[in-house]
């Protein structure tokens, strides 16, 4: 008894794959059963079944099926071939479909739903074969976006620069390969060289809506820029195409990503809510903000991002970074097997392998950090992935190494204050670097002279080679400016330093009212009470002595058990 195939169809057409997957065993078996069936009937049985269990995403089964009608495909070209040789016999064949000698199953379409079944199950080595099997004329525009994506992670980058021009020859508007060959070095002209000029049936070029010609050559110039590190030039060109564009949630996105890379946080954490207000449903770069709103000491926060996220798709990476943004403050161990987890998910996602790099500079595993902040290097060098191998080679006190990091973060941005102060932080590890420090820290304020980060360095160097009045001079001129609580924090240790209690109380104080949460300032609070009581600060509570007893009487009697 035959299974009819227009409903197998029907049922695939309609998404209902968990239908078609059992009805497709009765298809698959009779044709098994059926010694007349051709290949071809075998064949085209078999890709439906392997359609039906992709939708299903049961990938192995799918890729066994898909590779089984292969086989039939290849017979099918073998009987072609014989009876091409005897022309004779042509004239006479039957047109039956069990009787068909010409597959009109594609193979090249057959060969890519392998390579889709290879690429999610994370096969990328198998799904290069698969897709280098398919003649380039006849790839089709996805056989070439996902040809390149396999060439790139196969760090393949020639190939892959070929393929992606191929999609942008076929789609200008392929917006994906667009960042993909400014990531991969292709400059900006060459890229728009590559979108057809001509003009279309109607007389009129191709690009007339709201002329999307200049949009998209805007669109290349920003991704150019950001992938070269030119991060002003990213933002100008990101910022006009916000104005044709109001509201568009992909340049948002963009903006902010670059916002939170360079450390313009509090303008990140702006369009970032400004997205989520106008689509609350986002996930993509949702990390980025999660990381931004624990360097706020926001939990409130990033609790409910965190939840909204889980309930939104808890299968993405992004999602367990963040959960490890959440949980660092609490449990840095369980906060890095989430960070590790994202990884499992996307290894070539990068804010997991930057968050990872945090945590063990946090557990002082300088040398796992060095692995974490190269992965993220390799993937797209950006300031964060050059500022944590600089920290991390200073921890492991490998001084070359860290400057040389950070000389090549300074030639990569030669007009970026940030990578300046990164060279500044090598020199102030040794005390004979001091004066280069202080030079490198003075050029990245005059470069951004609201770079807070370069301020708060210069007045530790300040304080260092004991130039205290220096420091407070700078901070406080820097306090009239910007409500900041990192530069209260500095200048109430400062003054603490100097026995100035009173003023180093007023500015924790200052500290918390701009940031309750902030941690830093809780615990110079605390010092600073036990100063002013005339207590000795790092003497330890008598709760914490206790507990230190408690614990070495629990050794004990471990050992005497």
């Amino acid at each position: 008894m035959e299974v009819p195939k227009d409903h197998i169809t029907t049922l695939l057409d309609n998404d209902l794959f968990y239908s078609a997957q059992m009805l497709g065993c009765f298809l698959v078996s009779s044709a098994v059963t059926n010694s007349e069936a051709s290949p071809y009937l075998k064949a085209e049985n078999l890709v439906l079944q392997g359609d039906a269990l992709f939708g299903e995403k049961e990938f192995r089964r799918a890729l066994s099926m898909y590779k089984q009608a292969l086989q039939h495909c290849k017979i099918i070209s073998k009987q072609t071939m014989n009876n091409s040789r005897s022309s004779f016999s042509a004239s006479s064949r039957s047109s039956s479909p069990n009787s068909m000698n010409v597959s009109p199953i594609n193979e090249n379409e057959v060969k890519f739903k392998i390579t889709l079944c290879h690429c999610a199950l994370s096969e990328n080595r198998p799904a290069l074969v698969e897709m280098e099997g398919i003649p380039p004329k006849a790839r089709t525009l996805r056989m070439n976006l996902t040809l390149g994506k396999l060439y790139r992670i196969s760090r393949h980058n020639r190939s892959a620069i070929a393929c992606y021009k191929d999609c942008l020859r076929n789609c200008p508007y392929v917006l994906e390969a667009i960042t993909a060959l400014a990531e991969l070095g292709v400059s900006s002209k060459e890229v728009s060289s590559l979108f057809p000029q001509t003009p279309n049936r109607g007389g009129r070029p191709p690009f007339d809506h709201l002329d999307p010609a200049r949009w998209l050559h805007r669109y290349v110039e920003a991704q150019c820029c950001i992938a070269s590190s030119d991060y002003k030039g990213g933002l100008d060109h990101l910022s006009e195409l916000l104005q044709q564009f109001p509201n568009n949630v992909h340049i948002l996105l963009e903006i902010a990503k670059v916002e939170a890379i360079i450390g313009r946080h509090d303008e990140a954490i702006m369009n970032f809510e400004k997205v989520r207000s106008i689509d609350p449903f986002v996930v993509t770069y949702m990390d980025e903000y999660a990381m931004l709103l624990k360097l706020k000491s926001d939990v409130s926060k990033l609790n409910k991002l965190v939840h909204d996220l889980l309930n939104i798709d808890p299968t993405r990476a992004e999602v367990f970074v963040a959960l490890s943004a959440l949980w660092e403050r609490k449990d840095e161990r369980r906060a890095l097997s989430y960070a590790e987890k994202s990884l499992r998910i996307d290894d070539r996602h990068i804010s997991g392998h930057i968050m990872k790099g945090n945590l063990y500079l946090s557990l002082n595993r300088p040398d796992a950090a060095v692995t974490a902040f190269r992965g993220a290097q390799e993937l797209r060098p950006d300031l964060r992935s050059y500022q944590g191998l600089v920290r991390s080679y200073l921890a492991l006190s490998k001084t070359k190494e860290a400057l040389f990091i950070a000389r090549e973060a300074m030639k990569l941005m030669p007009q970026s204050a940030k990578a300046l102060k990164l060279v500044g932080d090598v020199h102030a590890s040794s005390s004979s670097g001091r004066e280069k420090a202080r030079k490198f820290y003075e050029s990245a304020l005059r470069i951004e002279p609201g770079f807070l980060g370069a301020a708060l360095a210069l007045a530790e160097l300040h304080v260092v080679e004991g130039r205290h009045k220096d420091a407070v001079s700078l901070l406080e001129r820097y306090v009239k400016d910007w409500a900041d609580d990192s530069l209260h924090i500095k200048l109430a240790q400062v003054f603490a330093a100097t026995n100035m209690l009173s003023e180093a109380l007023s500015h924790y104080q200052a500290a918390l009212r701009i940031n309750p949460q902030n941690e830093a300032a809780k615990k110079g609070l605390e010092r600073l009470e036990k100063q002013m009581k005339g207590m000795d600060p790092d003497a330890p509570d008598e709760e914490e002595e206790n507990e230190a007893e408690d614990a070495d009487g629990d050794q004990e009697e471990g050992e005497l058990l």
